[in-house]
């Protein structure tokens, strides 16, 4: 096996830890000095900065004629981000959830998944549906700049970020926030051609290659960003990354990717029946995740984690043709997905009660002479 392939992978790893303790840095510190939430610099800078891999691919395949790589690059992060990244955050350390999220992105995630649902349902998206879903992406935008102008601070930033912020100037975290989203941008892409070239050295098929290593490559910046936040205990920006990555997939990457094309950007048919369902359902299942006391507590973040294994174990099963199969969908539909569903509209209910057992209770003391 050649050692420079091990050699590029370890300096691509290394370069994704460097950039996203600089990203992360600098993006907490700009949202102490400016006084903007630190929610809103997840949903922004640090999202956007690290999706720029996937508009790279994502763009670069419409324009160069693979309109399945655009598009199964888009769905396959989103699912990506919110299974795996959250999860592992989650693991690290129990997310809390801003009411922001809860109240405004979360509900907006949802509801632009199921609008690019219904946009491809004809198995294309035009040019004029993608310049739709970039104009949304301009009006989430102005929408943020508004709430951050109204709220400021909704919650005081973390004494390490007010410590930074005071020790730094202004450019000096610019400068952070950029040369850690190129070391984001450098890392992933070393890390992914070097696992790639360990795989194939290993006998892997190029289509195991491409299920796993490769779609999940345009994703590290997300999983560095926020696992780093999550250890220094930035929540609103682990969190922030993951909603605004995927709003940033779907309206920005997505709507590009079908400008170049005169008849717009196809959606295969298997997308269509399976890959655009599971990411609509992932995005829905954050509501009651979130809601449910308003934190992503580890349990759920294993469970996502699970969820993640099953999707690339069924991609595999299904396009190698294998056997198991029939057995394995059954598996999932009657009884995982059935058990899943029913276990968080429970933790919702209760979330829901003891919400509104406090909230009685308030309004009983309010009442109160």
């Amino acid at each position: 096996m050649d050692v420079a392939s091990w050699v590029v992978l370890l300096a691509g790893f290394c370069l994704l830890v460097g950039g996203a303790e600089a990203l992360v840095r600098g993006s907490s510190g700009l949202a102490a000095r400016l006084g903007i939430s630190p929610l809103v610099i997840g949903l922004t800078v640090v999202a956007f900065g690290t999706s720029s891999p996937e508009m790279a691919v994502s763009v670069a395949s419409s324009i160069h004629g693979q309109p399945d790589l655009a598009v199964g690059n888009v769905l396959g992060s989103n699912i990506f981000n919110v299974l795996v990244i959250l999860g592992l955050s989650a693991l690290i350390s129990p997310l809390v959830v801003a009411r922001q999220l809860v109240r405004l992105d979360v509900p907006v995630m949802v509801g632009v998944s199921l609008l690019v649902c219904g946009l491809a349902w004809n198995g294309r998206i035009g040019r004029l549906e993608g310049l739709l879903l970039v104009v949304g992406l301009v009006a989430y935008l102005a929408l943020l700049v508004r709430l951050a102008r109204r709220q400021g601070l909704e919650e005081p930033p973390v004494a390490e970020a007010v410590a930074v912020a005071r020790r730094a100037s202004l450019p000096w975290l610019l400068v952070l926030v950029v040369v850690g989203l190129g070391l984001l941008v450098i890392g992933s892409r070393l890390l992914v051609e070097g696992a790639t070239d360990i795989a194939r050295a290993l006998g892997l098929s190029e289509l195991i290659i491409g299920l796993t290593i490769v779609s999940a490559g345009t994703s590290l910046p997300e999983v560095a960003s926020s696992v780093v936040a999550a250890i220094r205990r930035e929540n609103d920006l682990a969190v922030g990354n993951v909603v605004g990555s995927n709003l940033f997939n779907l309206l920005g990457v997505l709507g590009l990717a079908a400008l170049p094309s005169g008849d717009g950007l196809p959606v295969a048919a298997s997308a269509l029946s399976f890959d655009l369902p599971v990411m609509v359902a992932v995005m829905i299942a954050c509501l009651p995740v979130f809601f449910s006391g308003h934190r992503i507590a580890r349990w759920e973040g294993a469970l996502f984690l699970g969820y993640y294994l099953a999707y690339v174990l069924y991609l595999v099963l299904d396009a190698t043709g294998h056997d198991a199969l029939p057995l394995y969908s059954d598996l999932m539909l009657l009884f995982v997905l059935p058990l899943t569903v029913v276990t968080l509209a429970v933790v919702s209910a209760r979330a829901w009660r003891r919400h509104g057992l406090s909230q009685g209770q308030a309004d009983g003391t309010h009442a109160a002479p």
